[in-house]
């Protein structure tokens, strides 16, 4: 009797122990969707949110509404892919190397609908083309190359032209990717997030081309 009584005792005190552990899991993947949590900020005046990655991830995607950043990323990208087809148009005329001119081409190729991308996103949301940049001109724009290299790029042939190409356009795409990296941890529209992913691993690529070719 007093072996069946411990035997009981001790089951018991497994199937406590096993609950106890279920109860500590649910705890530990807590949200509906599992995974680590996210903090939410809330409106002023609101204490934060604690969600779980799959919830935060899903009220983004309820609303992906533009913000300033996406809206000035748009209409800066829109002027810095501009100058770099300035810069490819030069190519055919003054440059040496035909694997120069094939990278040239292969630009040319992206950014030119990548701007009509971006121009059709700010009609699609009732932005203008022209207006707040968040501060930034023209020329301050990360990667963006002076008037005066701009002139010396045009005055160049061969392979001074060639290796200065290379050193502005590689300077231009570091700088189109710090843009497209600020606006992934600003923005809040999912499009414009796309654009500057695909950005990223454009450019990345052929950054690493055009050092190759140096």
């Amino acid at each position: 009797m007093f072996g069946s009584r411990a035997s009981l005792t001790t089951a018991a005190a497994l199937l406590a122990l096993a609950l106890a552990g279920c109860d500590a899991d649910t705890d530990h993947r807590s949200g509906a969707g599992g995974g680590p949590s996210v903090i939410v900020p809330g409106a002023p005046g609101e204490e934060n949110r604690t969600l779980s990655a799959d919830e935060a991830a899903a009220q983004r995607a309820e609303d992906d509404t533009p913000n300033k950043a996406d809206v000035s990323y748009a209409r800066m990208m829109i002027r810095h892919h501009a100058q770099a087809l300035k810069m490819t148009g030069l190519v055919p005329d003054r440059a040496r190397a035909g694997d120069l001119k094939r990278l040239a081409l292969r630009i040319s190729a992206a950014q030119g609908p990548e701007i009509e991308a971006m121009r059709g996103w700010l009609k699609t949301h009732g932005k203008t083309e022209t207006g707040d940049t968040g501060g930034h001109q023209h020329t301050e724009m990360p990667g963006m190359a002076t008037d005066a290299q701009l002139k010396k790029l045009r005055a160049a042939r061969g392979a001074d032209f060639d290796a200065l190409f290379l050193t502005l356009m590689i300077t231009h795409h570091e700088g189109a990717i710090t843009m497209a990296t600020d606006v992934k941890a600003q923005g809040n529209n999912l499009g414009i997030e796309e654009m500057a992913d695909d950005l990223v691993a454009q450019q990345t690529s052929e950054i690493t081309r055009m050092r190759a070719m140096r």
